[in-house]
């Protein structure tokens, strides 16, 4: 309308009230300059006044004072506003609606209450899994959760990647509220583990400083020079041949570069994969090991258990010690609030170390088995990957990954590493032992 007004022609402006026109000293400053400096009317029916430069003084100064008591109703609103969120947010509820997998639903004291949306909710558990994996980029996880249908409850509309980057990176799928900078503990039912929810960050930060290439190198920011520490570069010879080498940074390596071929790299990788290969009979036996040592994970689980409810009772005591002495005016309101908050943090820590450590003791034996999938087929599931998902599964797989020369050295995070173990014992003469059970050591 001001931008109409400016280009000329029109003169009149028709407000219903001072209200619905200005709310805030800019609009205030706007609407003068219109008035005074162009020529515009403003006509206010419903309170029977023209703002105009011919206006008397006394029109000025009560419309000047219908102009603060606007103001005044808009501050006041706002305050209300944020007062009832932060009620909201102290009480564990979002304020306002609820991000998709959940659903805003009226309870029978017509509040609002946030419930998990039963049919988007396992969607949005696989999603966390698959990109916690780190096998899988954004538009790899975002395709395959378009395939199983997944969609805006209101439009139908299938999620675009946009929306996936959002929903990895909000904590409130893990049971807490980010609100204006500052986390909440949410009572809504948590949709992945918070421990998961951490993964899934850390994978995000760790893609950060990926940048677009021509080219995707399979071993790009894979392997480090083991003469000197540099990054280990690849770089596109013909359009067609990749070769390898230390960036020279540092002077040990400068004026003396050595280059390797891809496949020279990744006959090296597949010998390595192929340590975790397992026939018929010896899987079996690694299994009947894996079922022997759940034992142990039980015991040590409920241990835990045990000291994490403990701690979860002193903070509890030490919260109810510090509110008799706020009562005795021994400490005041403001400290009381910012260390019970703090010490219920600690407790709200303790429960989901709590809840991990059980769902851990569930899960073990499924976790054990799927890893165990995972290591006999790592080999053929790399010769089938792009570039980008052999570099993810060796990231995965490998550690402390060093090039000098021509050779590669690496070892296998855990559990790999004890699988590797095993195969090696039961090639060799420590059959039995790898029966028993690597996995205790």
């Amino acid at each position: 309308m001001i931008a109409r007004l400016k280009r000329g022609g029109l003169r009149i402006v028709l407000c219903e009230k001072c209200d619905r026109l200005l709310r805030n000293i800019k609009d205030w400053a706007v609407t003068d300059d219109l008035v005074n400096k162009l020529g515009v009317e403003i006509h206010l029916p419903k309170e029977g006044e023209i703002m105009s430069r011919d206006s008397r003084s006394a029109s000025k100064f009560i419309h000047g004072i219908k102009f603060l008591m606007a103001k005044n109703y808009c501050d006041n609103l706002s305050e209300e506003v944020r007062k009832s969120q932060a009620e909201k947010l102290k009480d564990g509820w979002l304020p306002g609606q609820s991000p998709i997998g959940y659903k805003n639903v009226p309870d029978k004291d017509a509040k609002i209450r946030i419930i998990v949306d039963a049919e988007r909710a396992p969607v949005i558990r696989r999603l966390f899994e698959w990109y916690a994996t780190g096998l899988y980029s954004l538009e790899e996880v975002a395709k395959r959760t378009r395939a199983e249908g997944f969609s805006y409850r209101k439009t139908g509309t299938l999620i675009p990647k946009s929306e996936i980057n959002r929903i990895l990176k909000n904590p409130f799928y893990a049971g807490r509220i980010s609100w204006n900078g500052k986390i909440y503990e949410g009572k809504h039912e948590s949709i992945v583990p918070l421990e998961l929810w951490k993964r899934v960050q850390g994978v995000m930060d760790e893609r950060g400083g990926e940048s677009k290439r021509k080219y995707e190198l399979a071993y790009a920011q894979l392997l480090s020079c083991a003469k000197c520490g540099c990054a280990i570069v690849g770089e596109v010879k013909k359009g067609k041949y990749t070769y390898y080498r230390c960036t020279g940074y540092k002077s040990e390596c400068k004026g003396n570069l050595k280059y390797v071929r891809e496949d020279v790299l990744e006959k090296q990788f597949l010998e390595m994969l192929d340590q975790l290969r397992f026939d018929g009979e010896k899987l079996e036996w690694v299994r009947t090991a894996l079922l022997s040592s759940h034992k142990d994970e039980q015991r040590e689980h409920n241990e835990a258990v045990g000291k994490l409810e403990a701690e979860y009772k002193q903070l509890g005591e030490r919260i109810s010690t510090m509110y008799m002495d706020k009562l005795d005016g021994r400490i005041n309101h403001d400290f009381f609030d910012e260390m019970s908050w703090k010490l219920r943090e600690e407790q709200a820590e303790c429960l989901n170390n709590i809840e991990l450590h059980q769902n851990a003791e569930q899960g073990y034996m499924e976790t054990g088995i799927r890893l165990l999938n995972l290591a006999v087929d790592a080999k053929a599931l790399f010769e089938r990957e792009n570039a980008i998902g052999k570099r993810r599964l060796l990231k995965f797989l490998l550690s402390n990954r060093f090039l000098e020369g021509e050779k590669v050295s690496a070892t296998f995070r855990k559990p790999f590493t004890m699988l590797a173990k095993t195969n090696l014992a039961l090639a060799g003469a420590n059959t039995e032992k790898a029966k028993n059970g690597i996995w205790r050591e």
